[in-house]
């Protein structure tokens, strides 16, 4: 399975709030995963589409619910829950992104959608720049990536 939603594109958010999905990154998530997401906002910056099962993993959703019964976990699931929800890729290759999400995120017309292996990121693209520029990767950055990899790698 690995990597399989990489680099970034371009995409549009028309009237109705529906973007389409890069058709390599649609393709991808539809030939591993079937054409069910869930879509939702981790921290009001960007929107993130998560093919259903890998949300399902991700959260710890089992059929018991017995880690919902922790207070962290609750209160995760309600906020991602709140602003989130359950879509399918229609026919066109579109998802919708409910207006709520839209506005906390301020994605307008011009969106940039990043692969980060097994979802994505949609951004406000001025907002990605910003928070790029301010945020470059320094010696220490790439040293504790090199190290979380030689961890992988070892595990």
């Amino acid at each position: 399975m690995g990597n399989f939603l990489l680099g970034s594109y371009p995409a549009r958010i028309g009237k109705s709030g529906r973007i389409k999905i890069p058709e390599k990154f649609r393709t991808a998530i539809e030939e591993l995963y079937g054409k069910e997401l869930f879509i939702t906002s981790l921290s009001d910056q960007a929107v993130q589409i998560y093919p259903l099962a890998v949300w399902e993993e991700l959260a710890g959703i089992t059929k018991t619910g017995l880690v919902h019964l922790k207070p962290d976990v609750k209160m995760f699931m309600r906020r991602v829950n709140l602003k989130g929800g359950q879509h399918e890729i229609d026919l066109k290759g579109r998802v919708l992104i409910n207006p709520v999400l839209r506005e906390k995120t301020q994605l307008e017309e011009e969106v940039e959608v990043i692969g980060l292996n097994n979802h994505l990121e949609v951004w406000n693209r001025d907002l990605l720049n910003k928070l790029l520029d301010k945020n470059p990767l320094t010696d220490e950055d790439f040293e504790q990536i090199s190290n979380l990899a030689n961890k992988v790698k070892t595990e």
